[in-house]
């Protein structure tokens, strides 16, 4: 069997959560099938992966217009391949194209659904409604869509009514555990200034509306003062969103010690020290599919905060590897006094944030591997094509 993967994002360009699904998978792939990626950017060493470029021509086009002339152009090279994957709107529309063009079974997987993500608008512009078009014509056509959690799979069904509920598969989002385990260094610690003596309350994320980061800063500065807020925070959506942010944790680190933000994407084994050290781990995403972040965190021993929203209580067990924050259901007060409190009863508790940890870390290994999906995603290609 021969699969086109269609992504965004592949290694070493790998920015967010939909990045890291698509490397692991495809690493898994390919101990089961012949594998072809077709990815943005720069060009790619690795066997077996094409990368495309914006057509010259649209240089200086809306965002959203440079990339369906990528997807053009993937689709115009998918000839040969059984089944096509693509994962996120960016390449959605070369799926889309390209079993229409080839006559084969496109696959979809849902990271995340436009309708879902309003404020994309601050970043795209008219592109937003270009990006939901592109989304919708997938989701009209697709022969199988994957939802990386049960949450998922609801939020395609309210987004998309017109889908047929037996095209939704849910095959949970994974983990490496072999990569993301417990490390006993530090010294990335003291290389960002970060005190180990110290409680920490660590966040990983994009800035941006989804992963809300605003609600959090609000949330520090109701933390214990012992308490350290450290920020592995990069790549904001818009200039507005990074002034923003830059305001917040100047005010805040005006109003405490124990501030620290890291605006660079950090190596994985430094990633996996802060992790390992971090008394807790924080996501107040307003908007999460998954959340493989939270099973970073997990999988290096690290209890978890994290709002109730999405896929997040499929992978962090409320109570026994972490404590949910409910989000819908409260005024955004209410849901940040929330967060602070869950982040203050950890602190003050390192024995129990350690137990979590460790729970985390059994629960990463034996329900989230990237074998067993992998295999459960090539039992699908083959269902399509019998």
């Amino acid at each position: 069997m021969r699969v086109a993967v269609l992504s965004r994002e592949y290694p070493p360009e790998v920015y967010g959560g939909a990045g890291v699904h698509v490397e692991f998978l495809v690493r898994e792939l390919r101990r089961l099938v012949d594998v072809e990626v077709h990815c943005f950017g720069a060009p790619r060493d690795e066997p077996g992966v094409h990368a495309y470029a914006t057509p010259p021509t649209l240089a200086e086009a809306n965002s959203a217009l440079r990339t369906i002339g990528v997807d053009l152009e993937m689709a115009a090279a998918l000839a040969g391949a059984d089944v096509l994957h693509s994962h996120t709107w960016y390449a959605n529309l070369g799926g889309v194209l390209g079993a229409q063009l080839h006559g084969v079974p496109h696959v979809l997987t849902a990271h995340s659904l436009e309708p879902q993500r309003p404020w994309k608008a601050e970043q795209l512009g008219g592109g937003y409604r270009v990006s939901s078009w592109a989304e919708r014509q997938a989701y009209e056509t697709a022969d199988a869509i994957v939802a990386v959690s049960y949450g998922m799979r609801a939020d395609v069904l309210d987004a998309y009514p017109f889908v047929d509920p037996a095209k939704v598969h849910v095959i949970h989002n994974g983990i490496d555990t072999t990569l993301y385990a417990p490390v006993h260094a530090a010294d990335a610690l003291a290389r960002y200034g970060i005190d180990p003596d110290r409680p920490s309350a660590l966040f990983v994320g994009r800035i941006t509306r989804q992963k809300g980061v605003d609600h959090l800063l609000r949330a520090a500065e109701k933390f214990d003062p012992d308490v350290q807020l450290v920020l592995c925070a990069g790549a904001p959506d818009t200039p507005e969103i990074a002034a923003e942010t830059a305001g917040a944790v100047e005010h805040l680190a005006s109003t405490r010690t124990g501030v620290v933000w890291i605006r660079e994407m950090l190596p994985r084994d430094e990633l996996a020290q802060l992790l390992t050290h971090a008394t807790v781990f924080v996501c107040p995403s307003v908007y999460e599919p998954l959340g493989i972040v939270n099973l970073e965190a997990m999988a290096c021993e690290t209890a978890v905060v994290a709002s109730a929203v999405g896929g997040i209580p499929e992978v962090v067990a409320d109570g026994l590897t972490g404590v949910l924050v409910p989000y819908h259901v409260v005024p955004p007060e209410e849901f940040e006094h929330g967060l602070a409190d869950a982040v203050n009863a950890l602190c003050a508790d390192p024995a129990r944030a350690a137990a979590m940890g460790r729970a985390g870390r059994e629960r990463a290994v034996h329900e989230f591997g990237w074998d067993t999906i992998a295999h459960r995603t090539v039992e699908l290609y083959g269902a399509l094509l019998t």
